[in-house]
C-alpha cells in the first residue's frame, strides 16, 4: 500500500497528526503496537489516573469535609475494585472514541510495530511474537514518528511490577498500600500518591532534588509539599536512594542525604517514578538516517523535521516538556507544515498541570528562569484565604502569583496553587 503519510504512534500527538492530516486530504496510516489507541495518555497516563484522583477526592471529602457541610454519612468504606472498573470504563470509552475517529476520517489503523526498511518504505511486524518473519510492508511519502515515552528506572533498582511498581502497575492496585513508598517528587508520583494517600496510605517521598515539582516556580513546590505534608505525606529531599529490595509482600527502600546519614523505609509498594525517557527503540531510525542527541531524543529542527528529509517528530520522543498537549499542537504544526502552510507553535503558551488539590498551573516563565535572563521584573501573589469563594467552599489553600515585565507589564508567567487552577490557567 501506499500512503502519503504514516504516523507511527497513536498517542495524543500521533492520532491528532494523523487526523489533521486526513482533513488535509491526505491519505494516511497510523501504526500502533498495542490493539488499543490513545498511548501512555489514554491508557496509562493522564487520564486513568484523573479517573482515580477524582475517585480519591470524593471520598476523602467525604471523610474529612461533609461533616462540617452537615452532611452526615455512616460506614463510609472504600470499594477498590469498583474505582478501578470506573477507572477503566473511562479508558475504554475513550479508546472507543478515537477508534470512531479513526473511522471518521478513513485513516488506515493498521496493528504491530512499526520499522523503517529505509526513508520511504515501513515494515509492520505483529506486536505478538509469531513463529517466522511475518510482516506488512508499507510505502510512504513522509512520515511521521510519534512514539512517545515509557518510564525510566534508576541504576540497579529491578522493577518487578508486583512490589516494586511504575505508574502502570499503580493505576490497578487491588488494594490500598499500608505504606507506599514513592522514588521521586514530580508530577507522576505525587498525583498518585495522592490517590492513595486521600484513600488512608501512608505515604512517603524520597527526592534527590531539593524541592518537589523541582521544574514549575519553586514558590508552587514550597507550598505543595505543605498542603501534602497536611494531608499525611512525610519528604525525604535531597537523599539519594541507595537500594531497593522487595520480599513477599515488603519493600526496603535505603537512602542516604547529603552528609551520608542513612535512612530506611519499610513499606508494602514502592513507586519509581525518576521521569519518563523516548521511546525509540527497535524503529529501525539508523536505516532510515535519523539522528538521536546525546539524550536518546529525535533531533529535528524549526519545522519538526528529523535529519532524513521527509520524516519528522513530535512529542515525547523530541526535546521539550513531556505533555499530551504539547505533543498535539507539535501533531497539527507538522500536519500542516507537510500541507505547505505556515503554522507556527509558541512553547511559551504552553501551561502544565499537577492533578493534585489543591491543584497547581503554570504557563509562561518562572522567577528563577527570569532571574536568570536577569529580565527586570515585577511579581504580585494573592492568597487563596482571602477570597470568599475560596472559603465558602472550604478550599483556602495555595496562591496566585503573577509575573510581569517592570516596565511594560507585559505578563511574563503565571503561577497558580488552587482550587480549579487547571480551569484557571487556560485564561
Amino acid at each position: 500500500m501506499k500512503y502519503d503519510v504514516a504516523v507511527i504512534g497513536s498517542g495524543p500527538g500521533g492520532y491528532v497528526a494523523a487526523i489533521r492530516c486526513a482533513q488535509l486530504g491526505m491519505k494516511v496510516a497510523i501504526i500502533e503496537k498495542y490493539p488499543v489507541l490513545g498511548g501512555t495518555c489514554t491508557n496509562v497516563g493522564c487520564i486513568p489516573s484523573k479517573a482515580l484522583l477524582d475517585s480519591s477526592e470524593h471520598f476523602h471529602n467525604a471523610s474529612h469535609t461533609f461533616k462540617t457541610h452537615g452532611i452526615e454519612l455512616n460506614d463510609l468504606k472504600v470499594n477498590m475494585a469498583q474505582m478501578i472498573t470506573r477507572k477503566n470504563d473511562v479508558v475504554k470509552q475513550n479508546n472507543d472514541g478515537l477508534k470512531f475517529l479513526m473511522k471518521k476520517n478513513k485513516i488506515d489503523v493498521i496493528e504491530g510495530n512499526g520499522r523503517f526498511v529505509n526513508a520511504n518504505k515501513i515494515q509492520i511486524f505483529p506486536s505478538v511474537e509469531t513463529d517466522g518473519n511475518e510482516f506488512e510492508e508499507i510505502e510512504v511519502a513522509k512520515t511521521i514518528i510519534a512514539t512517545g515515552s515509557k518510564p525510566s528506572s534508576l541504576p540497579g533498582v529491578e522493577i518487578d511490577k508486583k512490589r516494586i511498581i511504575t505508574s502502570t502497575e499503580a493505576l490497578n492496585l487491588q488494594e490500598i498500600p499500608k505504606h507506599l513508598v514513592i522514588i521521586g517528587g514530580g508530577v507522576i508520583g505525587l498525583e498518585l500518591g495522592s490517590v492513595f494517600a486521600r484513600l488512608g496510605s501512608k505515604v512517603s517521598v524520597v527526592e534527590f532534588l531539593d524541592s518537589i515539582i523541582a521544574n514549575m516556580d519553586k514558590s508552587l513546590g514550597r507550598e505543595l509539599q505543605k498542603c501534602l505534608t497536611k494531608l499525611g505525606f512525610t519528604f525525604y529531599l535531597q537523599h539519594k536512594v541507595t537500594s531497593v529490595a522487595a520480599k513477599e509482600n515488603q519493600v526496603i527502600v535505603s537512602a542516604a542525604d547529603a552528609t551520608g546519614k542513612k535512612i530506611n523505609l519499610e513499606g508494602d509498594y514502592c513507586l519509581v517514578s525518576v521521569g519518563r525517557k523516548p521511546y525509540t527503540e527497535n524503529l529501525g531510525l539508523d536505516k532510515a538516517g535519523v539522528k538521536l542527541d546525546d539524550r536518546g531524543r529525535i533531533v529535528v529542527n524549526e519545522n519538526l523535521e528529523t535529519s532524513t528529509k521527509g520524516i519528522y517528530a513530535i512529542g515525547d520522543v523530541i526535546k521539550g516538556a513531556m505533555l499530551a498537549h504539547k505533543a498535539e499542537e507539535e501533531g497539527v504544526f507538522v500536519a500542516e507544515t507537510i500541507a505547505g502552510q505556515k503554522p507556527h507553535i509558541n512553547y511559551n503558551l504552553i501551561p502544565g498541570v499537577v492533578y493534585t488539590w489543591p491543584e497547581v498551573a503554570a504557563v509562561g516563565n518562572t522567577e528563577e528562569e527570569l532571574k536568570t535572563a536577569k529580565r527586570e521584573y515585577k511579581s504580585g501573589s494573592f492568597p487563596f484565604k482571602a477570597s470568599g469563594r475560596a472559603r465558602a467552599s472550604m478550599d483556602t489553600d495555595g496562591f496566585v502569583k503573577v509575573l510581569a515585565d517592570k516596565k511594560t507589564d507585559e505578563i511574563l508567567g503565571v503561577h497558580i496553587i488552587g482550587p480549579r487552577a487547571a480551569d484557571l490557567i487556560g485564561e
